[in-house]
């Protein structure tokens, strides 16, 4: 595994971002949801989010559907910084909804691969508050698809 850390240009990307925000993402899911990439590890990230009016529901608070997102959207990122061949999309995804989040909380993504195998990786990622309360979390498994990546 050494190798494939040392001989990540994907990783290394990330890693030379860390502190900005995602408005110029790949995804335009990811723009939208416009989090700040805080940390990069292999096989572990961390992206912060500012909760806007437009990601709650009509009580004010975080809907759920943007919390599935956000989950989602880092574990996918945190799965192509692996630095894989072939791209990976989620073929499930798990979601507990635990405790509200409302506009201009800050929270943070912390998505981590559980068991990476050669077609399917297993992730694990919660939504939590700046003192550790957990908003949401999920998991999710994520499948190798037939489209080569090139760097």
């Amino acid at each position: 595994m050494n190798d494939i850390v040392q001989m990540n240009p994907r990783l290394d990307f990330f890693r030379a971002h860390i502190g900005e925000n995602l408005s110029k993402s790949i995804s335009p899911f990811g723009r939208w949801l416009c989090g700040t990439l805080r940390s990069v590890e292999y096989g572990h990230m961390s992206v912060e989010f500012q909760i806007r009016s437009d990601m709650t529901n009509p009580g004010g608070v975080l809907h759920g559907g943007v919390a599935a997102a956000i989950m989602d959207d880092v574990s996918g990122m945190m799965v192509y910084a692996l630095g894989r061949e072939f791209a990976y999309t989620s073929v499930n995804l798990t979601c507990d909804f635990l405790n509200p989040a409302r506009e201009g909380d800050v929270l943070l993504a912390n998505a981590r691969v559980v068991r990476a195998g050669k077609n399917i990786v297993h992730c694990e990622c919660e939504i939590v508050t700046a003192d550790g309360k957990i908003i949401a979390k999920s998991s999710t498994n994520l499948i190798q698809t037939g489209l080569r990546l090139t760097e």
